[in-house]
């Protein structure tokens, strides 16, 4: 008999944090499973990738329990070890500026939602059972702008972030007797190509330890979360910014 090797089901795999979570759960001999909106790409150069990919849209909340089913396929012993809501979006105005309230449509406000908070727990109801039968960890991927005003991030990114922070505590609750553990880890200002202009200037006045964050770094703290060294931490929003928070 050999051991088990555990699963990890990704949102929000295309780019960024995503990419450096794949990486490295793979590095530790995990099974990966990706979903994005975007369909496979060849960009994605990991092993395995084109087989590990489920498209679907989380804006469209019809698409869930099709995706569940999806995973359900393709889990051999019915066991989900990991679940990383890392899937967001983050709409700008014209010329990358920031959408205020007075900006933002209705339109706006339930893509925004569906995707970054909405989507997250109708995944995590669907799957529930194979975390049960994995004894398994949610991690969902909150912001920075979840719990202050950040220049960069719009109004409905930052409300569905602070909601998700609140859905991470709800799951801790809910789901702690059941043997799932949910947590949240809070990103700044990451090393990404998605980086607004003005982030130098930032991080320059905002972040204590004067540097971005790199995606390698919040992988790291998403894999602790995952594994049995953080057995006991439930609930819990880590904050991962280089003390732009205090």
């Amino acid at each position: 008999m050999t051991e088990e090797r555990p699963t990890m089901l990704l949102t929000g795999a295309s780019r960024g944090i995503g990419h450096a979570t794949v990486k490295l759960f793979q590095s530790k001999g995990w099974r990966i499973l990706t979903v994005s909106r975007q369909a496979f790409s060849e960009e994605c150069a990991w092993p395995s990738a084109r087989e590990s990919h489920i498209q679907a849209d989380l804006a469209d909340l019809s698409q869930i329990d099709r995706l569940a089913a999806t995973v359900r396929e393709r889990l051999p012993s019915g066991r989900l070890h990991a679940l990383v809501n890392n899937a967001g979006i983050s709409p700008k105005g014209p010329d990358r500026s920031r959408l205020g309230v007075a900006d933002t449509t209705a339109d706006v406000w339930t893509h925004v939602l569906n995707v970054n908070l909405v989507s997250t727990a109708l995944i995590a109801r669907a799957l529930l059972p194979e975390l049960e039968a994995a004894k398994g960890s949610i991690v969902n991927v909150t912001s920075i702008a979840g719990s202050r005003v950040h220049p960069f991030a719009g109004v409905a990114y930052a409300a569905s972030k602070a909601g998700l922070a609140a859905l991470t505590r709800e799951m801790a609750h809910e789901f702690g007797k059941l043997g799932v553990r949910a947590n949240a880890i809070a990103p700044g200002e990451i090393e990404t190509s998605i980086l607004s202009p003005g982030t130098d200037e930032l991080v320059a006045a905002e972040v204590p330890m004067g540097r971005l964050g790199e995606p390698r770094e919040v992988a790291e703290t998403i894999y602790f979360l995952c594994t049995g060294q953080s057995s006991y931490i439930n609930g819990a929003e880590i904050h991962i910014n280089g003390g732009q928070h205090v």
